[in-house]
This record gives C-alpha cells, structure tokens and sequence, in this order.
C-alpha cells in the first residue's frame, strides 16, 4: 500500500478555489517558534492566503520557525508585523475571527464563519487582548470535554482552519 500524501493529492485532487473564500491565519504575541512553525504549516496545508504573527519587539530564531515549518518556510507567505500595523493594513478589510474563551464567544462547531476572514488566536499566557476582541466579527471556542481547559495555540489554530475549510467546502 502506497501512503504518499504527495502522490494521493495529485490523483486525488481538492477544489480550493473560490473567490468568495479568504482565510489570513494569525496569532497574537507567540513565544514559541516552534509554534510559530507549526502555524506556518498548518496555514499552508488549508491553503489560507497568508500568516500574520502579531508581535512586540522580542525576535524569534528563524532556524526554528524554519526547522518546524518545513517545505512551508519557503512555500507559505508569512509576515511579523506589529498591532498598529495588523489595525490599519487588515482590520479594516478583512473580517476578524478570533478563536478565544470569552464573553460572547460560540461553539466553533455550531456558529457560521465568515467565508473571508483572519483567524486570530492569542498567545500562549494571556490570549487576544479585550480591545482587539471588541473589533471581531465573530468570536468562537473549541469546546472542550475533557479535564484540561486548555489547548496549545497550533492545535488550537488546527482545529479552527480546519473547521474555517469543512464549512466553506464541504457543508
């Protein structure tokens, strides 16, 4: 049996290629670049336009965002960018989807995403801020069933683009 993810998509391939679909994969304030990486290939897998990591002024070792993200390094647009930049270049005119436990926030998998959006999660400590949340078009959670409340951000981010695809393309 041959398990070629490579070969398999090329005979067996997926439609992606819808106008009105539009998915930025973001993350607000990462510590960790392995997950930095781990995003950039998840973005790449779901075929999302691009990654915006929100950060402050702390650097990150690109030989480990490199080291994670694999063939997506090179492949998957992705950029560094700060919150006054993330405000005036892309809330303005794209959709904002944050994936947070708060106030308002519904089931991921039974609230309508918008078909063009960015996918916020936050960091690792201390999520998206009140302010940047204020700003969403919609707000979901990753129920969780088990005894631990908390999920790392990567597979977090996993499940909600994911989630983003199957109701885009496959309802």
């Amino acid at each position: 049996m041959n398990t070629n993810a490579v070969e398999f998509f090329s005979n067996n391939p997926v439609d992606s290629q819808h106008a009105d679909k539009k998915l930025i994969v973001a993350a607000w304030q990462l510590k960790n670049p392995d997950n930095m990486g781990k995003v950039i290939r998840l973005a790449h897998n779901v075929g999302a336009e691009q990654v915006l990591f929100i950060q402050g002024n702390e650097q990150q070792r690109e030989s480990k965002i490199r080291r994670t993200a694999g063939f997506s390094y090179d492949q998957m647009p992705w950029q560094i960018i700060s919150e006054d930049e993330f405000q005036s270049k892309y809330l303005d005119t794209v959709p904002l989807t944050v994936l947070e436990t708060c106030d308002g926030a519904h089931n991921i998998f039974t609230q309508k995403m918008p078909g063009k959006t960015i996918l916020l999660a936050g960091s690792e400590s201390h999520g998206v801020p009140a302010h940047i949340i204020e700003k969403s078009a919609c707000k979901v959670y990753i129920p969780m069933h088990g005894g631990c409340k908390s999920m790392n951000i990567s597979n977090a981010l996993s499940v909600a683009a994911f989630e983003w695809l199957r109701q885009q393309y496959y309802k």
